[in-house]
């Protein structure tokens, strides 16, 4: 038996550290549309989970402009907007991904959920991200919709609700229900997601003078290893702590 597969991506306008990011354009595409292309090089369908505050009526544009689906929830609980999201929607197997990575690549995702067998085995944790070999910005996490609807009924920590799927994880670990998807190399220290304007300088770089948002992973890699120089515009960003 298989079950119906779906893309989540959580956007909003909010940033602390840089205000607006995702409808930032570099060649008149912002980093939504870049970013919503590169998930639908998957195959699968793809919605758009941004919140209730009126300033985030222009992620609904957006949406609407490009005629991909959305919903509206939570501000602060981003569990809840996506467990309302994926019942909405009906999807069996939630993929999480986040609106901060312009240059995410579907096939990715699709292969990583193939590989795992969570089509078939359905309660699996499934990431990329759990174990880093990716680069950051290519992130993705796969679960069924009862371990969202698990999660969505009993995580109570603040950090468990605005981040969605610490509770998820910590399970499907403990019980040995989860599935690392890994590089055959390691490539974690690169950083691909857009945080703050030294990243959005480098995708800006990638996607105006080498077509990036055309590439695949290994094409963007490339890239890279071309350009040593690119990997110093951000390496100095830390990522924020979950907590």
């Amino acid at each position: 038996m298989s079950f119906k597969a779906g893309i989540i991506t959580q956007a909003r306008i909010g940033s602390t550290r840089l205000p607006g990011k995702v409808l930032k354009k570099i060649n008149s595409s912002s980093l939504l549309d870049y970013h919503i292309r590169g998930l639908k090089k998957s195959g699968l369908p793809v919605v758009v989970a941004t919140s209730d505050l009126e300033v985030d009526k222009a992620i609904v544009d957006f949406c609407e402009h490009i005629g991909v689906d959305y919903f509206r929830g939570s501000e602060s609980d981003v569990l809840s907007r996506f467990y309302h999201t994926a019942l909405k929607y009906k999807f069996d197997i939630v993929i999480r991904v986040t609106s901060d990575c312009p240059l995410v690549d579907g096939a990715l995702i699709k292969s990583g959920l193939e590989q795992s067998g969570i089509l078939q085995k359905k309660n699996l944790y499934v990431s990329n991200a759990l174990k880093r070999t990716y680069p950051r910005g290519y992130d993705f996490e796969i679960f069924s919709f009862d371990m969202l609807k698990d999660a969505y009924e009993n995580a109570k920590e603040p950090h468990e609700r605005e981040h969605v799927t610490p509770y998820i994880y910590k399970k499907a670990v403990a019980n040995n229900r989860n599935f690392d998807v890994l590089a055959k190399e390691d490539f974690s220290s690169f950083r691909l997601t857009v945080d703050t304007q030294e990243d959005f300088n480098l995708i800006e770089i990638l996607i105006r003078d080498f077509h990036a948002d055309s590439l695949s992973l290994e094409g963007v890699l490339e890239v890279l290893g071309r350009n040593p120089g690119l990997k110093e515009i951000n390496a100095d960003i830390v990522q924020k702590p979950l907590i």
